[in-house]
């Protein structure tokens, strides 16, 4: 995956990560040196946070089958997938109009949340989006607009 992706990541001008430990070292796995960016970061989970979905399922049941359905839903206490997507579309909005290629290490809901607000899709689309692990998720920007490139 790496060799695939060197040619494509040695165009950046700018290549930012998310602030947690597991961005910054799956930058540092690509060979790229990366600025922290809190708007990066990944979605706040709150008192989920580093359980699996099995578990919260056991123990919140109800919470999580609203947060599966609710874009709105906060997971808990956290950041709920809404609050994710208004960060990230303000966060496109500000890079549109920049020159050159940014590179941005991130992680799922992230990535989820730009792909929705590229498209103008809603948040309720969240969960219809999978995001694999070491993916490339290609957005090109003209400074009016963006577009979702499919890589092949």
């Amino acid at each position: 995956m790496t060799v695939a992706l060197k040619p494509l990541l040695a165009r950046a001008d700018r290549i930012l990560t998310g602030p947690e430990l597991r961005a910054r070292q799956t930058a540092e796995a690509l060979g790229l040196v990366a600025a922290p960016s809190e708007t990066l970061r990944d979605q706040d989970f709150g008192r989920w946070t580093g359980k699996d979905i099995a578990e919260v399922g056991q123990a919140e049941p109800q919470a999580l089958a609203a947060w599966l359905g609710d874009p709105n839903a906060v997971p808990g206490d956290g950041e709920s997938f809404s609050a994710v997507m208004g960060r990230v579309a303000g966060w496109l909005d500000d890079l549109r109009g920049a020159a050159g290629h940014t590179v941005a290490v991130t992680h799922a809901a992230v990535i989820r949340a730009a792909i929705l607000a590229v498209i103008g899709a809603p948040a309720a689309c969240f969960a219809r989006i999978d995001v694999t692990p070491l993916s490339l998720t290609d957005l090109r920007g003209d400074g009016r607009r963006w577009t979702l490139r499919q890589q092949a």
